[in-house]
């Protein structure tokens, strides 16, 4: 059986079409965004992309904080102690928080994105306003616990399921490619935030090397060959495209789309 993908929202915001593009927008207007953690089950193996933040940095970040993902990953039938794997996308607080989940688990992550969030690059502070020293620290803690594992460009860490580092966003970003029964999906997270920066080249403000996400853009349709295989990272029509799995919390992106 190949794997199922759980995209489960436990945040959402709003910000401006303006805000949402380099080069701003001449019809400017909301541009709500989702929040999501990622779940993918592979028979009895259980992994997570990603772990989102918790209701004090929603308050702190004015963002709305809906379910905490444990708590959801629970609703949906599953043990989140029961989690191997934890794959972090990224360090930024919205995909690197709430510490006391998956205590259990190895956490994957590039190694470029480690030195990015320790070195002389977090002196800018455009460059860290995305991040959180309490989840870099926790990151450190785990290193010697013996809980993470780095990774240097592309590879496997369990069969059908792939990393890949696309860069760009933060030096060390990098996307899960998962093999489901309609064939390659890419969890994209923020090397795609919006299923429009893919579809017409609009990069996100938030770069670090604007031309590494360009280019990322044309990895992630090579890789998944077509955009209905790419699950972007925080847009709502997410939520519109995909099956229900559980309501309001978790949609089934390793289904075909809708419609």
């Amino acid at each position: 059986m190949n794997a199922e993908i759980y995209a489960i929202c436990y945040g959402r915001s709003v910000r401006t079409r303006g805000e949402s593009f380099i080069g701003g927008d001449p019809h400017d207007g909301p541009m709500p965004m989702a929040y999501y953690v990622w779940l993918i089950r592979q028979q009895d193996r259980l992994l997570v992309v990603d772990t989102g933040f918790d209701a004090t940095i929603a308050t702190k970040r004015n963002r709305k904080f809906l379910i905490c993902p444990g708590a959801a990953i629970q609703q949906l039938g599953f043990d989140p102690q029961s989690v191997e794997d934890v794959v972090l996308t990224h360090l930024h607080y919205d995909h690197a928080g709430n510490h006391h989940l998956f205590t259990g688990a190895k956490f994957h992550i590039q190694a470029a994105e480690m030195a990015y969030t320790t070195g002389p690059w977090m002196t800018h502070r455009h460059l860290r306003v995305g991040y959180g020293a309490d989840d870099v620290k926790s990151m450190v803690d785990r290193l010697f616990a013996e809980k993470v594992i780095f990774h240097d460009g592309d590879s496997e860490i369990s069969p059908g399921v792939r990393l890949h580092k696309i860069g760009g966003h933060t030096d060390g970003l990098q996307v899960v490619c998962v093999d489901t029964d309609r064939g390659p999906v890419i969890l994209a997270s923020d090397a795609a935030v919006f299923y429009e920066t893919l579809e017409e080249g609009r990069p996100f403000p938030a770069a670090f090397h604007v031309g590494q996400e360009l280019a990322g853009y044309e990895k992630l349709l090579e890789l998944a060959g077509s955009v209905d295989h790419i699950v972007p990272g925080h847009d709502v029509a997410v939520m519109e495209r995909y099956p229900e799995a559980l309501a309001g919390i978790a949609w089934r992106v390793d289904l075909p789309p809708i419609g």
